[in-house]
């Protein structure tokens, strides 16, 4: 078999790729080594419960993401515009005053939103780094002056996005993705997360539970090696696998990768009625976050039971539930005696390391091979996204000299 193009891999940049490759006129194979499309971005069905794999957020504000699908057929369902922060004192919900005015006001005394905190975080956001003097996050941070609790609560919320407890993501990778936040409300589709790469799929020709082992350059063309199947024969392709694997069948080197770890319960009773993400300033347990989901998509679980994640950094043996549960019920200062678990997502290959001054890798590997994935612009949705389009740009530019 013969295609224009073959794409390695149908995560978010790959089928994105194919998608833009397709509607360039090309024929398109797509290549998938497990049972479904969609990568890191999937969910699965437990007893009428709907559980990403991992907590993940859609922002409609994505560029990438509003020229790939529509929106609409999505049928998002947003947070509220805010945060509840709990500490030792209670319950602080540090809200967007343009959305939620009521709110906003009944935060402004706090603690968290002393005048001399607002204008260093100001600050820090208006910031710009080049490449060369780019920092970590943390130092970021300092030389900006902010610090504080409102400090506490942003190095906790950017932790969970981040998976980096540390601070050692790139300042200006964080600047970038705090002002998409800043453009969108985040939310779910109301089917999960798993409607985003189906939306990308339709009418692609996808081939599940087909590993590509080797990409060779030959003559006119390129030869894929696929696991216990005659090679495939393609003008180009595109590794679009995740990037802890880009070594097994390119010439660049894997990517290192931090992991998130998602506890799901099934709840009787919501521990609130907010659509908030929840964070522990004082980080007196493992959560980095939690959240009702379905608060903020009903469709997540049957009718009259809730379904609550809890996610913490993972970067050695994930907590027990136990230490979850008890941080969980601090976080919403609730009991969770009643609280089922459903799933644990240990997920080690959550996003792409973003060190500091980070040199992206190159696109076009030569031969007829290109690569694309989140590493390459981004490690989000919309980098992943970004990455399958201009990847695919690369394949016609080069196939149309």
């Amino acid at each position: 078999m013969s295609a224009d193009v073959i794409v390695i891999g149908a995560g978010l940049a790959g089928l994105r790729a194919a998608r833009v490759l397709a509607d360039a006129g090309r024929t398109v194979v797509v290549l998938e080594a497990s049972d479904r499309v969609g990568g890191r971005v999937t969910t699965d069905e437990v007893d009428g419960f709907r559980l990403d794999r991992g907590f993940q957020l859609l922002n409609p504000a994505y560029a990438e993401l509003r020229a790939a699908v529509d929106l609409v057929s999505l049928d998002v369902r947003g947070f509220e515009r805010g945060v509840a922060v709990r500490d030792a004192d209670g319950l602080t919900v540090l809200a967007d005053p343009l959305r939620h005015p009521v709110t906003a006001v009944r935060g402004a005394g706090s603690r968290y939103l002393r005048p001399h905190q607002l204008r260093t975080a100001i600050g820090w956001l208006n910031g710009h780094d080049t490449r060369a003097d780019d920092r970590r996050l943390a130092e970021s941070f300092d030389a900006a002056g902010f610090t504080g609790p409102l400090r506490d609560v942003a190095d906790t919320f950017l932790a969970g996005v981040l998976a980096d407890e540390k601070g050692e993501t790139s300042a200006a990778f964080v600047r970038s993705l705090v002002g998409w936040f800043l453009r969108g409300t985040p939310g779910v589709p109301a089917a999960g997360m798993a409607a985003l790469p189906a939306a990308l799929t339709d009418g692609l020709d996808v081939r599940l539970q087909t590993r590509a082992v080797a990409v060779n350059r030959r003559p006119g063309g390129v030869e894929v090696i696929v696991d216990g199947a005659e090679p495939l024969q393609a003008r180009a392709v595109v590794v679009a696998v995740d990037p802890a694997s880009v070594g097994e069948l390119t010439s660049q080197p894997s990517v290192p990768m931090r992991g998130l770890v998602t506890w799901w319960f099934a709840a009787p009773t919501a521990p609130t009625q907010r659509r908030l993400l929840f964070v522990d300033a004082a980080r007196r347990g493992p959560l980095v976050n939690s959240a009702v989901l379905s608060n903020v998509a009903p469709t997540y679980a049957p009718s009259g039971q809730h379904v609550v994640q809890c996610s913490a950094v993972l970067t050695g043996p994930a907590p027990t539930e136990a230490e979850v549960l008890a941080h969980a019920a601090a976080i919403y200062a609730a009991p969770t005696d009643d609280w089922q678990l459903l799933a644990v997502h240990e997920v080690p290959h959550s996003l792409p390391v973003t060190p500091p001054g980070l040199q992206r890798p190159p696109i076009d590997l030569g031969g007829g091979v290109f690569l694309a994935g989140d590493h390459v612009e981004g490690a989000s949705i919309q980098g992943a996204l970004l990455s399958g389009r201009r990847t695919a740009e690369a394949v016609l530019q080069t196939s149309a000299r």
